[in-house]
């Protein structure tokens, strides 16, 4: 192929500078043409809709950046002053739903109708009235056993959970640098430092070395459950909604039962355990897991199989495990009912990236348990028979695939994903007819 002898000499005289060239016939204005164009423009609609998206600064625009940060803060403490309430005023709320108590019932059950109500909306103060409005009564009295009226108490909750997720809201809201309502990994971590010294249960244990470990095990669960997608970020509204922030809060109560420790994550007995269950594992105390060592977890059951798509599709370091991976696998195989750990055993189960669970797909992993199968002398099982009992449970939309949503839909994902990945919870699913059994029996004597 021969090459355009003008091309080669336009080449050769080609000057190579440090300083910006001057092109010629070159409009410098002809890149902000569009922009110019668009704050030009003269449609209509341009007159009636403000201008709604404004791009937050760069973050080599220092200037803006602080004054951008001055100003969210300065509307958060208004927005603080304006809605919150305090214990004095919520007292006085209380007093005055009392004094204007409608019926009381031979239960006890304190009740106000709409006309009393109304006499509360104007003796409590303007900032107790953005709580309690005429849309409030009606929604209260639709779940009200007693027609045309309300239970003191309901309108008190109701009002105790505004200001509760008011105030969450706000205070969350202190740590969103960019102001678009959402908090990154690193916005959630400054979160959680500041307000251990408000968990009375945290704060009088946790040793400065360990901190960093409890921040990381906090914050992991609200990633992990927030954000399954892995964006990096998680809405404010989620963190609110979604009842973790009030699980941690929990914390703060002195006086708690040993029962609601165990079955709280952020509390640290759990915490403990499971970094214990880390460092145990870790036999070679490097302060990573290979594969090995994982094997042992839990009912040390895994399957082969199973452990080697794990460290195929989840981050890993020279081939082992860290400890915020090694979170994400805990929090996935202790709640698999739950849909975030379906996505992500999901993604493990799904070795060909096609989005769906085949025949092929489910045989591979009953590999693992043929495996184990044959290690402890037991009797083998059909796989045909097996398959047959998964597609029964899942009744997928398609007879010979298995979707994710099909998983979440079916209400047995636990089950079929269990029996797929470990072998003690497949072996107590194939023998689950005799465990009843003896139930019956003993139940019996």
């Amino acid at each position: 192929m021969e090459i355009d002898p003008d091309i080669v000499k336009e080449f050769e005289e080609l000057e190579v500078s440090s300083k910006m060239p001057k092109l010629k016939n070159f409009d410098e204005n002809f890149l902000l043409k569009p922009l110019n164009e668009t704050n030009n423009a003269t449609h209509p609609t341009y007159r009636t809709i403000p201008k709604f998206f404004h791009a937050p600064p760069s973050a080599s625009n220092t200037l803006r950046q602080s004054l951008r940060k001055e100003a969210h803060s300065l509307f958060l403490q208004k927005r603080s002053q304006d809605f919150l309430l305090d214990n004095d005023e919520l007292n006085s709320l209380w007093t005055t739903l009392e004094k204007n108590c409608t019926q009381v019932t031979p239960l006890g059950q304190q009740l106000i109708g709409y006309d009393d109500y109304l006499k509360v909306m104007k003796a409590i103060s303007p900032k107790n009235r953005k709580y309690l409005t005429s849309r409030l009564f009606a929604k209260l009295q639709c779940h009200s056993g007693y027609p045309g009226k309300v239970e003191l108490i309901s309108i008190f909750n109701y009002t105790m959970r505004k200001v509760w997720l008011t105030q969450g809201r706000i205070g969350l809201s202190f740590y969103d640098d960019v102001g678009q309502g959402f908090l990154r990994e690193i916005d959630m971590e400054n979160y959680i430092i500041d307000i251990i010294p408000t968990l009375a249960q945290i704060s009088s244990c946790v040793q400065p070395s360990f901190q960093s470990f409890y921040v990381c095990t906090v914050v992991k669960k609200f990633f992990f459950f927030l954000d399954p997608l892995h964006t990096g970020r998680i809405r404010i509204r989620d963190i609110l909604a979604s009842g973790l922030l009030t699980e941690l809060l929990e914390l703060r109560d002195e006086e708690s039962s040993k029962e609601s420790h165990e079955h709280n994550w952020f509390s640290m007995p759990s915490v403990l355990t499971v970094y214990g269950n880390y460092l145990n594992l870790d036999k070679d105390h490097n302060g990573m897991l290979s594969k090995q060592e994982l094997a042992d977890y839990g009912s040390g059951t895994l399957t082969s199989v199973f452990l080697d798509r794990v460290f195929d599709e989840c981050r890993t370091f020279d081939g082992e495990m860290d400890y915020k991976t090694f979170l994400d696998f805990v929090l996935a195989l202790d709640n698999r009912h739950e849909p975030q750990s379906l996505h992500y055993l999901f993604r493990i189960l799904d070795v060909q990236h096609k989005g769906y669970l085949t025949v092929q797909t489910l045989h591979y992993f009953f590999k693992g348990i043929q495996e184990q199968i044959r290690a402890v002398n037991a009797e083998a099982v059909n796989f045909e028979d097996l398959k047959d009992e998964i597609f029964d449970m899942v009744k997928s939309k398609d007879p010979c695939k298995i979707t994710l949503q099909d998983l979440v839909n079916c209400g047995q994902a636990e089950t079929v994903v269990s029996i797929l990945i470990e072998f003690h919870k497949f072996w107590a699913y194939e023998n689950r007819e005799e465990g009843e059994r003896l139930a019956d029996d003993q139940e019996q004597k």
